[in-house]
């Protein structure tokens, strides 16, 4: 165990004493303790146990998430079905005068002699980030919070590096995350905010749009009976999530991207959140054509909100006139705002329907806590290349340039994995 003194201003006085009692149930836990705010105390707790952490997380996200990446049913569900080991499970609760105010769960990952700690579902969810007292932290200063996560990181071991990607700017208050190790812009989280439908219809939509998706419809609608609905976990489901991933799997060998649905373990996940007994709340979008699907989006529901983690569609050139995307989105968004839903989340990354759609735009950033020297130099490697690879893909000229130039490597066999 460790004494911080993090009202020291240098922040790096380091005394080493049992000082501070650990919270509860927690595995082999290291407490940091020192004056973070006046007459406030930090301590900290780590387990590798996910149920040790379950009454406080559920506690946090009660008062809402920013990623399903911070739903518990959500991570639970994906270390059964990806069998993560204990060992590579971190749980870290924060506390200031023993009040909960911070959980950080990270995976640990290792991969060419390196290990970092990272988030479970990586880049299967638009972004993500610690699940906080966002009111308590709010009433640190600038300099308390730094103080605060410089605290929290400086007692995680048994990795070079901690790199925690797409971590959104926390509503219209201080930035909660700022003081976390090293932060760089990437990319930007796209949600569409609405009381009902016909708010918005009036404004994100004008007249010509509404025309050009009412021609669009009748293009579709001139190949057959469109239907649509909306699937809750159960039977029906497994069916759609073939077809869903049928046509994922055809659009990213399109691309040259290698498939993040291919392994057999996260399609297990993904069927099992879609399973009447899954604790997860799941909705499925379907548009069908003549019976058959033609579009479909995989959503994950957390109270009011409801965040798209996948779409994908038909890529037969005879239906795709009908942009049966957009025509399954359109009716999304004709029903989800009156289903009682007031955040659509559509993820990160610039596209076309989110620039028609949404109203919200969040601004992400990644943030790195090197550990080690190596992690040091790591951190400096890989965040030049997100710096890189997000000026890309903000820049439709330069996105192109970049497909083209992986789809010849891949097509050549240049490459073996691509992506961008």
């Amino acid at each position: 165990m460790w004494r911080v003194e993090l009202g020291d201003e240098t922040g790096d006085m380091v005394d080493a004493a049992i000082f501070g009692a650990p919270l509860a149930g927690a595995d082999a836990p290291t407490a940091l303790v020192g004056a973070a705010a006046p007459g406030l105390e930090l301590s900290l707790s780590s387990t590798h146990l996910l149920a040790e952490v379950e009454a406080v997380w559920r506690d946090f996200s009660a008062a809402g998430i920013e990623s399903p990446g911070q739903s518990f049913p959500f991570i639970r569900l994906w270390i059964g079905a990806l069998g993560i080991a204990e060992a590579d499970q971190l749980y870290v609760v924060a506390a200031l005068g023993g009040h909960p105010v911070a959980l950080l769960p990270l995976l640990r990952r290792r991969r060419a002699g390196i290990s970092l700690y990272t988030w479970f579902p990586g880049t299967h969810v638009g972004c993500n980030a610690p699940l906080v007292d966002a009111a308590r932290l709010g009433q640190l200063s600038p300099v308390e919070l730094a103080r605060f996560w410089r605290g929290v990181v400086r007692g995680i071991e048994g990795a070079d590096l901690i790199y925690l990607p797409a971590i959104p700017a926390h509503g219209d208050g201080p930035d909660l995350f700022a003081g976390l190790g090293q932060s760089l812009p990437v990319e930007t989280l796209y949600r569409s905010v609405f009381a009902s439908w016909d708010d918005a219809n009036t404004t994100q939509r004008s007249k010509s749009r509404r025309k050009h998706d009412r021609q669009q419809g009748e293009k579709l609608e001139a190949l057959g009976e469109v239907g649509f609905e909306v699937i809750d976990p159960g039977p029906g489901a497994d069916g759609v999530l073939d077809v869903m991933f049928r046509q994922r799997a055809r659009r990213f060998a399109a691309m040259g991207v290698k498939d993040p649905f291919a392994p057999c373990d996260i399609g297990r996940f993904y069927r099992a959140t879609a399973r009447p007994e899954s604790p997860l709340s799941v909705k499925l979008h379907v548009l069908r054509l003549n019976g058959e699907i033609v579009a479909v989006r995989y959503n994950v529901v957390h109270g009011d909100r409801l965040f798209c983690l996948i779409s994908s569609m038909s890529d037969d050139p005879a239906i795709q006139v009908g942009s049966p995307g957009k025509q399954c989105l359109l009716r999304v968004m004709q029903s989800v705002f009156d289903d009682g839903f007031r955040v659509f989340d559509m993820g990160a990354g610039f596209t076309d329907e989110k620039r028609h759609w949404c109203n919200q735009q969040i601004a992400l950033h990644d943030h790195y806590v090197p550990l080690t020297w190596r992690g040091r130099l790591i951190v400096a490697t890989h965040a030049a290349w997100r710096a890189a690879r997000a000026r890309i893909k903000a820049n439709e000229t330069l996105l192109r340039i970049a497909k083209s130039v992986r789809g010849v490597a891949v097509r050549t066999g240049k490459v073996d994995e691509p992506g961008l």
